[in-house]
């Protein structure tokens, strides 16, 4: 049998943030199964030159990594590496250190590359042998090479993976950017125009428009219709200004091009407002900015889960296997054969090139072209007029519970979609308590302006157990204002409250319409969704506050005992625990045992012995009634002796403030617009459903209300099943080493 080599880990072509969190998994995973591991530094350069480019790295040699942008192993173009010779001389330097598996990480052109020195490996290492350059012995062990890759790209434009590593980072770099550029365009009544990255990809382009609220975006997958666009563009500028719009936001792609293939540059869309309409535009072109800064928590624990899968990949491959790259699907992680995902992800490029635009946007799945159709709708200056003889419905849209970052961003899709679709939208305020007070406006076009971008609740929401009584004030609020369908955005008592509805239709006749749940809230503890709006945004509020955290904590030599929201449950605490590489965290489901404790404690004392200067553990907020987070804090406090201090942080609710993140923004969206065509589809049905709506395998689905009970664990406040407790085994497996690592 063929003798297992080592490991290399390579970062190839663009950085993009997140790749030191994969290579942190992949050196931490590889070592804790027993097996080496090198870094290539400077990517297929360090591996053509060899020497001190290729070391072998240890547990500490990728400690405090996560949250650093870029990549520590550097990256550069090699053109040495293009050639037989080149590939030559790499094939050596693998082979004199043991190594023949490789982790790619980087883009199409990287992993092409790979492929090719995989094709060519056998021809390398017999041409080695007949030169002198290494023995038969040596070449027999490493008989096959083996690769997986891992796709480094901002654009998003990897063909069978749903993100890419550094996508996330660099929507939150626009979406940042875009948020500071409207507060003053608003100011002065400007028109900005805003160039991003992507040119054969309008990912970037059409998610930071429909984050960021823009009003106008150019893809290179859908062009605008030549000697057209210009008209249409400008129409809907000078429509909104006479609207009192006093903002205008253009994102422009750089590969952005019109049906004629000429390109749609940021400055000549800034030429073209300030001539035809003598508008106050400026360019602002975002360029390397969106490479930068710290990852997002998403890209932070992704690049994790890639990382430590790649090992899994390259350990059980045979050498008969198709070479393999690691991505995300539907919320999952999956392997998608190399070369196949390469050729399909050039398709798209090659559609472009040959103006095939209905191909292209194939290509790219049915989401993208409805999320561009639900911009193009988004941005219109007012809503389309109702279609003749057309039902008009009264649809109401209300919060509840705890206020989540996203919320306003759903309840601004559903009116104006509603609107659009020629009905009445109803905005509840201060949630079921406004149903129960008549507290009720009819929404225009502008009453939601600006509403997409801010966090909160401009609705208002509270709290509400309803009583008998608070059925029939509901009741009648319905009837009295013939409500047609009922929205509900909000976390755990907004389902109680709308299932309560929904089981009394016998004894109201009123609730006998549509009613639908949105998730919203941080804890993400509500069934049918994988992921509830507002979760995403806590999750990098956590992040932010841990980077800060740390870089205290490592100055002074300290352990810091972080106590997150999550009520009894952990999502928060462990996801944020494998965002930050925390060495321990506490969860409500699991509990938390003074044996632990000792443990955990015992551990501590050993790595702060030995040198460690940092130890981070999270709590989720009721993990334990007893071991709180002020007595774990004392009880390593008086253990740690002049070894280490204790710090204890209880971050609170600036974990439910902040503006939403995109990927709130964008899920707000998508999940907004389904309720509104589900209340619309319904309506006036003999027995309207009623469901709680969500993500589940990546995938919108609709879950009946009266399920509800069957699918959550009502004293914890959850679902029964959590797919995110199948992260656990690898946040412990890269918190601290196993023996084989030491």
């Amino acid at each position: 049998m063929q003798s297992q080599g080592r490991i290399g880990v390579l970062t190839s072509g663009g950085d993009s943030q997140g790749m030191n969190a994969a290579v942190r998994a992949v050196v931490r995973t590889a070592l804790n199964r027993g097996v080496a591991v090198y870094a290539i530094y400077e990517g297929y350069q360090g591996m053509v030159d060899g020497g001190d480019r290729i070391r072998a790295m240890d547990w500490n040699s990728v400690g405090g990594i996560l949250q650093r942008g870029g990549t520590i192993i550097g990256t550069a173009r090699c053109p040495a590496f293009r050639t037989r010779e080149g590939r030559l001389r790499a094939a050596e330097n693998l082979l004199l250190r043991d190594i023949d598996r490789l982790v790619i990480i980087g883009g199409d052109g990287s992993l092409t590359g790979a492929n090719l020195f995989r094709q060519e490996w056998s021809g390398l290492v017999q041409e080695l042998v007949e030169t002198g350059k290494v023995s038969a012995e040596l070449a027999e062990r490493h008989r096959t090479l083996y690769i997986t890759g891992l796709v480094g790209s901002i654009d998003n434009d990897f063909v069978g993976t749903d993100m890419t590593i550094g996508a996330d980072t660099a929507l939150h770099r626009i979406t940042e950017a875009i948020d500071a550029i409207t507060s003053t365009a608003a100011s002065h009544q400007r028109t900005f125009v805003v160039e991003v990255m992507g040119r054969n990809c309008g990912y970037l382009a059409l998610m930071g428009a429909i984050a960021g609220g823009a009003d106008w975006v150019f893809i290179p997958e859908l062009p605008p219709q030549a000697q057209v666009w210009q008209d249409e563009m400008c129409e809907s500028m000078r429509s909104g200004r006479e609207l009192g719009r006093r903002d205008s936001i253009v994102i422009v792609a750089e590969g952005a091009r019109d049906s004629e293939g000429n390109p749609i540059t940021g400055e000549y869309v800034r030429t073209l407002l300030e001539e035809r309409l003598g508008e106050d535009a400026r360019v602002t072109i975002l360029g390397h900015v969106q490479r930068g800064g710290h990852p997002s928590a998403f890209d932070r624990y992704m690049s994790t889960l890639l990382g430590h899968a790649a090992v899994l990949e390259l350990l059980s491959a045979k050498p008969e296997d198709e070479p393999q790259v690691m991505g995300m699907r539907n919320n999952r992680i999956i392997r998608i054969p190399l070369m196949r995902a390469v050729e399909e992800t050039r398709a798209v490029s090659a559609a472009i090139a040959n103006h095939d635009y209905e191909r292209a946007m194939a290509l790219r799945g049915g989401s993208f072209l409805e999320s561009y159709q639900t911009l193009r709708t988004l941005v219109q200056v007012k809503p389309s007029a109702p279609q003749p003889g057309q039902r008009q419905l009264r649809l109401a849209v209300l919060n509840a519970g705890a206020p989540a970052p996203g919320m306003n961003t759903a309840v601004r899709v559903a009116v104006r979609l509603g609107l659009d679709y020629g009905h009445t939208m109803l905005g509840v305020r201060n949630g079921f308590q406004g149903l129960i007070d008549d507290h009720i406006d009819e929404m225009n076009w502008m009453s939601v302006s600006g509403w997409g971008t801010i966090g909160g609740s401009e609705l208002g929401i509270t709290r509400k157990n309803l009583s008998g009584r608070d059925l029939y004030a509901i009741a009648r609020t319905i009837e009295r204002h013939q409500i047609d369908g009922l929205l509900m955005i909000g976390g755990w008592s907004g389902y109680q409250a709308a299932h309560r509805l929904y089981s009394e239709r016998e004894n109201f006749p009123a609730f006998n319409i549509p009613i639908i749940c949105l998730p919203a809230t941080i804890n993400n503890n509500l069934p049918g969704a994988e992921f509830s709006i507002g979760a995403d945004t806590a999750l990098n509020s956590i992040g932010e506050v841990i980077d800060k955290i740390k870089h205290s904590a490592v100055a002074a030599g300290r352990c810091f005992v972080v106590e997150v929201m999550g009520r009894n449950c952990g999502y928060l605490a462990l996801l944020s625990g494998l965002a930050s590489g925390a060495e321990r965290v506490y969860l409500n489901e699991e509990g938390v045992t003074l044996h632990a404790l000792q443990e955990d404690l015992s551990a501590m004392l050993a790595d702060f012995q030995q040198g460690k200067r940092l130890s981070l553990i999270i709590r989720n907020e009721q993990a334990n009634p007893v071991y709180t987070t002020a007595f774990i804090s004392a009880l390593f406090e008086v253990e740690g002796g002049e070894l280490f201090s204790v710090r204890q942080s209880i971050l609170g609710h600036l974990q439910q403030g902040g503006d939403p993140t995109p990927f709130d923004r964008i899920q707000a969206t998508r999940l907004s617009k389904c309720c509104v065509d589900f209340l619309i589809a319904e309506a006036g049905q003999p027995a309207p459903r009623g469901v709680f709506i969500g993500l589940q395998g990546g995938h919108v689905q609709m879950v009946n209300l009266d399920e509800f009970t069957r699918l959550v664990d009502m004293e914890h406040q959850r679902p029964k099943e959590q797919w995110w407790m199948e992260l656990r085994p690898i946040a412990a497996e890269l918190s601290r080493p196993t023996q084989r690592a030491n």
